[in-house]
């Protein structure tokens, strides 16, 4: 890895397509593999940064480096077919627009909103649909920002890539906070805001005040937490340090943590190496002293992290630095997921094992767990009941709260990788699945806890 560090205050450098070739030559692809690289590029996002590339990947490991793995597009990530058809339009030089209707193709097979985000997860409010906003669970409503729809760079496995490609109706944003701040005041069960993406962070200061500060409303008094959804911290922490607002942001997020609200940096790392700049440690320092709480996830992704030994050193590192581990996720069914996903009974090893090799003070991170339509689905093991072997589940999170909690099964699968590979077991149905055709589009008021 190249030694050093950006200086400080150097200025945010973005590498894209253009750039794509020059790279993946760096990593030592033929001319065949690069264009295989580009074909795949066209479909799904691809954007990195001269931080990520100088400093966090090790070139002499590539293409097989985890972290370069994390951002650069693999050939295989998609179907040959695919791949041959897009790179032969690429080859020939064939128009822009037969190019984009051949990736456009390819994206419709790929699943680009899952867990029902667009179907299910859009409230409404004065009888319009509410853009840009979701509202999955009572508790917690969803917020992506117009102006934070795109990151410092894209994970090759990113869930929410259909945000960053040239397709309009495909996108979740919004830049109207008194929509937002009136859908609240008729919410009081909402006691949380997540700031979500693309990523929040890539958002100077002051556009960042201009969807956090409404939440501070005094009249917003049932909102207990704000949370914040960013890499960042992995891909340019220089945002905390040494970007030109960064001083504001920390300013920003003293006057949450003032308001009497709790400020909630939701950190996602993929690999211990995000770690170890001395400058993510002084980014870290930052947002403690601003009186934020960071909080750690990341999907179990097959060939970047899918070792327990690569999870417990993470939970150990952030455990030290004052973060605090969270969640461990499943690869959503969306996107490339068949090329990184990781069987389910062998995630469930993976988060057993690293799980048995920290403290308890690591011990508060949950998983492995599938956002999925219904909810938050955590697998917590393979056992063997009735002499049947059976995957034992529970929802850490549900649309209907009644099902939080509550313990139920799968007959065992070992290609599993998903929810919906799973058949219940010593049941005819699953519990979200009692009356299918009756699932809410949002959570059902009368549902909810009593709020007196």
């Amino acid at each position: 890895m190249a030694p050093g560090l950006p200086a400080p205050g150097r200025r945010f450098r973005a590498y894209t397509v253009k750039h794509l070739d020059r790279l993946t030559e760096r990593a030592g692809l033929s001319a065949d593999e690069r264009l295989a690289v580009r074909a795949v590029a066209t479909v799904l996002p691809f954007r990195t940064n001269e931080y990520v590339v100088e400093n966090l990947i090790d070139w002499d490991a590539a293409p097989d480096d985890p972290i370069y793995r994390l951002v650069f597009p693999q050939a295989d990530m998609l179907p040959s077919a695919d791949v041959r058809t897009i790179g032969d339009l690429l080859a020939r030089g064939a128009p822009d627009g037969e190019v984009r209707a051949a990736a456009h193709a390819v994206r419709t097979r790929l699943n680009p909103h899952p867990a029902g985000q667009l179907a299910f997860n859009i409230p409404d409010y004065a009888d319009e649909p509410l853009p840009g906003v979701q509202h999955k669970y009572p508790e917690t409503v969803l917020v992506f920002p117009k102006q934070g729809q795109t990151c410092h760079a894209y994970c090759t496995y990113c869930f929410r890539w259909a945000q960053f490609v040239d397709e309009p109706d495909l996108k979740m944003a919004t830049d109207d906070m008194t929509k937002v701040t009136g859908y609240l005041r008729e919410h009081p069960e909402v006691t949380s805001v997540l700031i979500t993406g693309g990523d929040p962070m890539i958002m100077g200061a002051a556009v960042l005040r201009r969807y956090v500060e409404p939440l501070l409303d005094p009249e917003l008094g049932h909102l207990e937490s704000i949370r914040i959804g960013t890499k960042s911290l992995g891909y340019w922490p220089q945002r905390f340090v040494t970007d030109p607002d960064a001083d504001d942001t920390m300013r920003l997020f003293e006057e949450v943590t003032a308001s009497g609200k709790s400020l909630a940096v939701m950190a996602h790392f993929s690999h211990p190496r995000e770690l170890e700049p001395p400058l993510l440690a002084d980014a870290v320092r930052r947002i403690r002293s601003a009186g934020g709480i960071i909080r750690t996830q990341a999907p179990l992704i097959r060939s970047i992290n899918d070792d327990p030994g690569i999870w417990s050193d993470m939970w150990r590192t952030q455990m030290r630095m004052g973060m605090v581990p969270y969640y461990m996720f499943i690869e959503r069914d969306t996107g490339p997921q068949g090329y990184f996903a990781v069987p389910l009974y062998r995630a469930h090893e993976i988060y057993r094992d690293a799980y048995a090799n920290v403290s308890g003070l690591c011990r508060t991170v949950r998983g492995p767990s599938m956002s999925a339509t219904p909810g938050k689905v955590c697998v917590d093991g393979v056992v063997e009941v009735a002499g049947e072997k059976v995957f034992a589940l529970h929802m850490i999170q549900a649309r209907n709260p009644d099902l939080v909690g509550r313990p139920f099964f799968a007959r065992f699968d070992p290609h599993a990788i998903w929810l919906s590979d799973l058949e219940p077991a010593f049941a005819p149905r699953f519990p979200f699945d009692t009356v299918p055709e009756e699932l809410p589009g949002l959570w059902a008021p009368e549902m909810l806890p009593s709020l007196t």
